[in-house]
């Protein structure tokens, strides 16, 4: 290398040095800014938020620099029509720049590579913020990554090569479809993710055949029809959570877990909570959601059966409110039920996930001060957070497909269900917000009361099945897991491949994926997974199995749905399930 040639290659290493440290100061700066604006019920700001020691900070600049320099010096040298060999590789799983025209072009090839160096720089600097609060460490590492996704070049038209392949092919056909799509969404007040046309709830989603047999402000409860001639004693409880529809259990006929338990030869009832309205429901709090809902579907379905003890599913948050609602029944000195199923549910929020990055005494407060008396949280608000956890697969991704390229999303049924958002009462949610994601009472006996009684997860000890999903970002495994350290019965701990929903909704009909066990029991969930074992196929299948332990003798399948008094009042899956919010 000539002194001319090394000049320029320190003057070239001291600028992308300056412009690192530069970009970098400017980035934490806002989001100091912004982490100091957040106030109180006190008005005492938060504190400004510390950066790395300047050794460190060094160290991830001089390395920064030197793959910038890398990848300019590599764009310059590449040869028409030659791959280079990329300086910055996509990680496993990011789909944005798969395709062929990020490659090919080295303008495009050196905007990809660029803006994933200055992520991945971004990404390591919110890493080693000196923050010792875990929660606020994870919150800025949170709104780093939402800046990261948002500013990806695959979403601007100007530096998208896809969209300029797609405008040119059409004749600029995909660029007046995007527009449209855009003014559709804008008019429903949301991104379409499924073509809303091809869903409708029950005329082929929710199809498996019941009836509603009671309902009252908060929930419907229905009884489904048997499939089987012998049907076991004992029937089952269904809890879905309130923040979303229940069926999420009940899709289609090919991956409904409801239809699957009934083909099994159990008599399934299930609950349906009403979509909250905000002129009459926002003053429903914690303890009227316990009352209305799990207890009187217990008292309920005690009636019909005659069966003193049924057995209780509970998924995610209705999970949460079912095992209450148990420990309420404990502590009036009563034995609800003979087994309990919690499906990804958290009882320990020690660690809640993504979720709980975002919930802070400030946070909090500002909801008890404008819905904690009264008012819904708008299902829409809601919607907007759980995407904006995996913003590129459930944000991104439809602004790039339906906007840019003008695409029309494929129909997917689960993307409708997660479409299809519901309201939530004030006094109910913060009062959950306050209780278990910011003060993890819960755990603590006797610490919370609910319904008049002190409650004690310690006395819900009847046999137990816990489901959680490796790859649960909503409820995480070694949280769900710690419910074995708080429960008072014998554990089954069961661990499912995939995610929130995909790790839970695994149809045995495919039998894919697969999942944990393990006979041993230790405190320690790493301990566990050390000893578990895996299994193919679907979790429903053992499941269904353990379940079988506690369904009682065979007995002749009911031939009518509720009782005398309990009369049906319409077919399943009625019309709480329907209300839009």
């Amino acid at each position: 290398m000539s002194d001319s040639e090394g000049n320029q290659s320190a003057a070239g290493m001291q600028a992308m040095l300056a412009a690192g440290q530069a970009m970098a100061q400017n980035f934490f700066d806002a989001l100091a800014k912004q982490h100091v604006a957040m106030q109180d019920s006190s008005g005492v700001a938060v504190p400004k938020l510390p950066m790395p020691e300047s050794a460190e900070m060094a160290r991830m600049q001089q390395i920064f620099a030197e793959k910038h320099v890398a990848l300019w010096s590599s764009m310059l040298g590449r040869k028409q029509g030659v791959a280079a060999e990329p300086v910055v590789q996509v990680e496993p799983g990011d789909r944005r720049f798969t395709a062929p025209e990020w490659s090919e072009s080295p303008v495009f090839d050196y905007v990809r590579q660029a803006y994933l160096l200055n992520a991945g720089f971004l990404k390591e600097m919110a890493e080693a913020l000196p923050i010792a609060d875990g929660r606020a460490k994870s919150r800025i590492q949170f709104l780093t990554r939402q800046y990261i996704e948002a500013l990806a070049p695959t979403n601007f038209a100007a530096t998208n090569p896809e969209f300029i392949k797609t405008a040119i092919e059409t004749k600029g056909e995909s660029i007046s479809r995007g527009v449209r799509n855009m003014l559709g969404d804008l008019e429903k007040g949301r991104i379409s993710m499924t073509d809303d046309a091809a869903f409708e709830v029950g005329r082929n989603l929710a199809l498996t055949p019941g009836a509603v047999i009671f309902e009252n402000e908060l929930m419907q409860l229905i009884q489904y029809a048997p499939l089987t001639d012998k049907v076991a004693q004992t029937p089952l409880l269904i809890v879905p959570p309130c923040i979303n529809k229940f069926y999420i259990m009940d899709l289609q006929p090919e991956n409904s877990l409801v239809r699957f338990i009934v083909e099994q030869g159990f008599t399934v009832f299930l609950v349906s909570w009403k979509n909250p309205r905000p002129e009459t429901d926002g003053h429903y709090a914690w303890d009227d959601y316990l009352d209305k809902g799990p207890l009187k579907a217990l008292e309920v379905v005690r009636s019909v059966t005659r069966v003193k003890k049924p057995n209780v599913l509970g998924f995610c948050v209705g999970g949460t409110l079912l095992t209450s609602a148990l420990a309420v029944a404990r502590a009036r000195g009563e034995e609800p039920v003979a087994s309990l199923t919690l499906m990804t549910t958290l009882l320990d929020f020690a660690d809640a996930g993504e979720l709980g990055c975002l919930v802070d005494e400030a946070s909090v407060t500002a909801r008890e001060a404008a819905i904690g008396k009264g008012g819904v949280l708008r299902g829409q608000e809601l919607a907007n957070v759980f995407s904006s956890l995996r913003a590129n697969d459930l944000v991104w991704q439809y602004v790039v497909g339906n906007y840019l390229k003008g695409n029309t999303p494929q129909a997917f049924d689960l993307l409708y269900w997660n479409s299809d958002s519901t309201n939530l009462p004030g006094p109910f949610l913060t009062w959950y917000l306050r209780n278990m994601y910011l003060e993890n009472n819960l755990r603590v006996p006797g610490k919370l009361k609910m319904l008049g009684e002190k409650i004690d997860l310690g006395k819900v000890d009847m046999p137990a099945y816990l489901l959680a999903a490796r790859e649960d970002h909503i409820v995480p495994w070694k949280s769900a897991y710690l419910a074995r350290n708080l429960l008072g019965g014998e554990t089954n701990f069961v661990l499912g491949a995939s995610g929130h929903i995909a790790g839970a909704i695994n149809p045995a009909s495919k039998n894919r994926r697969s999942y944990w066990t393990s006979s041993a029991g230790p405190a320690d969930p790493d301990e566990w997974l050390e000893q578990a074992g895996e299994q193919k196929g679907s979790w429903w299948l053992h499941w269904i199995e353990w379940l079988g332990q506690y369904g009682g003798k065979q007995v002749a399948a009911r031939g009518r749905l509720g009782s005398t008094k309990y009369e049906p009042i319409e077919p399943a899956p009625g019309r709480y399930v329907k209300e839009r919010a």
